[in-house]
């Protein structure tokens, strides 16, 4: 049994297709293949409210190279997700038909409250001490999603237009930054020793740079330098020198000052990197559904 995730983002196009492994109760997955395609729909987006032609044209043509993949792979079941860029875009909703007939393939613009649970579902397996605090962030391109949980109970959880692309972009606003700020004040009052959780392309890398152990904590302190060593560099050095992609050079800085700022707002001394993001969240999803529904 195989399922398919595909994650429309603001800076690329995913599609992870995962192995349904059944062990008595137990249901888990098993990566097979993961795919990346920067298409970075964001540009269009927040700058023009539109998808332009030449994106359409490129997205289209991913999700049907998508299909072609599924349709070898024998996939019994997928779930599709646009997220912020294509929230914004007043096209969204005739690209997604047009993706459907040239791919037949069903796209769902998900609102931020949804992006932030299916994120969430991409943590299910992990072993985490249900009796601490943890605020979970994922950081992409045009959004950031937040979701406080205490003693394994969420609190709260909130999407905000703040996103890699968006800041490259000059698209964030002064008062987006004080909202998330104010929430983050409201809700981790009184709460002691927080936990980050991030998830996302961006601290994934930031974490793979930081050469942690597996599994082991990334501290605010080592990130910051990170942050300060990566900004050092230019944007031709941090590909040449460094050698990180090109779709990734540039988002990595602002999603650093995302990541910084919400550490330091909510007093988190350590973020742990489960190297896991959306594509994940939607496989969780899919085996819910269909054991539940089977059930």
């Amino acid at each position: 049994m195989r399922y398919a995730a595909i994650d429309v983002g603001s800076n690329a196009v995913r599609m992870l297709i995962a192995e349904i492994i059944e062990n008595n109760e137990s249901i888990s997955f098993k990566k097979i293949t993961l795919i990346r395609v920067p298409v970075r729909l964001g540009d269009d987006a927040f700058l023009n409210k539109e998808i332009s032609e030449k994106k359409a044209i490129d997205l289209i043509k991913s999700m049907q190279a998508f299909r072609n993949l599924m349709d070898v792979y024998k996939v019994a079941d997928y779930m599709a997700c646009a997220t912020s860029a294509m929230r914004e875009a007043l096209n969204g909703p005739e690209v997604v038909a047009r993706i459907k007939t040239e791919a037949n393939i069903d796209l769902q613009i998900v609102h931020g409250e949804s992006e932030a649970k299916i994120i969430y579902n991409s943590h299910a397996e992990i072993n985490i001490d249900k009796s601490k605090n943890y605020l979970y962030i994922d950081v992409g391109g045009g959004s950031t999603e937040l979701s406080l949980f205490s003693e394994g109970q969420i609190i709260a959880s909130q999407s905000f237009n703040l996103g890699t692309i968006r800041i490259l972009d000059n698209q964030d606003k002064d008062e987006t930054w004080t909202e998330m700020k104010d929430f983050i004040r409201e809700h981790t009052k009184g709460l002691k020793n927080i936990y980050g959780i991030g998830t996302g392309g961006n601290i994934n890398k930031l974490y793979k740079l930081s050469q942690e152990k597996d599994g082991a904590a990334l501290s605010y302190l080592k990130l910051r330098a990170l942050y300060n060593y990566l900004d050092s560099f230019s944007l031709k050095d941090r590909i040449n020198v460094l050698g990180l992609n090109h779709d990734r050079a540039d988002v990595i800085i602002p999603a650093c000052e995302i990541y910084l700022t919400v550490l330091k707002c909510a007093n988190i001394k350590n973020i742990y990197v489960p190297t896991v993001g959306m594509v994940d969240g939607i496989i969780q999803t899919l085996i819910e559904k269909n054991y539940t529904t089977a059930r």
